[in-house]
């Protein structure tokens, strides 16, 4: 109670306090007062502020890509030189190997005479079999086929000529080749000769061959090497493909082999 009595007085006598006089300059004139007013951002906001600003998120994004890209590319690049120069080799190595040196003379399924020297200026792909092969001939011709058809569809690749010579001169004469590959493509060419012209083409190109014995029917099995042979323009031979290759795979080292030719005979 005696607080509540005292109050009316205390407010009263704080009312009538001056407030301090600012003390004067010589001159008679008292000095600015400068007030400073503090941010309403705390200090993390303000330290912030005061800091440069780095690029953007999305230049940071752009800056990686174009980077990453380039990167790719380098990598893209060296990939491909490395499969020129491991193509180059290999190469190389089989024109060592002196697989279809020399030339041939047989005859195709239309009865004219054919040479090695026919084929020059085209890329060539090559298989040796006989017609009354049960199974891997019809495959492996097939299989080469496909790989014709599917360079064909590619207009900017030179065309394929696919050649197909038999190991069993005896029973594949003209006209029984001529019945044989128009079954598979209307390029496929058929060439026959003599056993000593045959023999001699074989040797040229590796190809073993052997006629095993004749049951009473006078029929017999030839046991003969399975390989599709690749000669390039200038006649010579560049690459081989066994049977464990698919047609994907065999059409991918010719469109390689083509990207990389270069002729020796100019």
């Amino acid at each position: 109670m005696l607080l509540l009595a005292r109050a009316p007085k205390a407010w009263h006598g704080l009312s009538q306090l001056k407030p301090p006089a600012l003390p004067r300059t010589p001159g008679g004139k008292a000095p600015h007062v400068r007030c400073r007013l503090l941010s309403r951002q705390g200090p993390v906001e303000a330290g912030r502020q005061g800091r440069p600003q780095g690029p953007g998120l999305r230049t940071r994004l752009l800056i990686t890509a174009l980077f990453g890209a380039g990167l790719g590319g380098a990598w893209l690049a060296a990939r491909a030189e490395k499969e020129q120069r491991r193509q180059r080799q290999r190469t190389e190595a089989l024109r060592q190997a002196a697989v279809g040196q020399g030339d041939f003379s047989l005859l195709d399924h239309w009865g004219q005479a054919r040479c090695k020297a026919d084929f020059r200026g085209q890329w060539v792909l090559m298989y040796f079999g006989f017609t009354h092969c049960p199974d891997i001939c019809p495959d492996e011709l097939e299989k080469l086929v496909r790989v014709v058809r599917q360079l064909e569809t590619e207009p900017g690749l030179p065309p394929v000529q696919p050649l197909f010579i038999t190991v069993d001169p005896e029973r594949d004469d003209v006209a029984a080749m001529a019945r044989y590959v128009q079954d598979f493509h209307p390029r496929l060419l058929g060439l026959t000769g003599s056993a000593e012209q045959i023999a001699e083409v074989s040797r040229s190109y590796r190809v073993y061959y052997s006629a095993g014995p004749k049951d009473e029917d006078q029929d017999y099995i030839v046991d003969h090497s399975i390989a599709i042979y690749l000669l390039s323009p200038d006649g010579l031979f560049t690459d081989y493909y066994s049977r464990a290759r698919s047609a994907e795979q065999i059409a991918d080292s010719v469109r390689r082999h083509m990207a990389a030719f270069r002729s020796v005979l100019h």
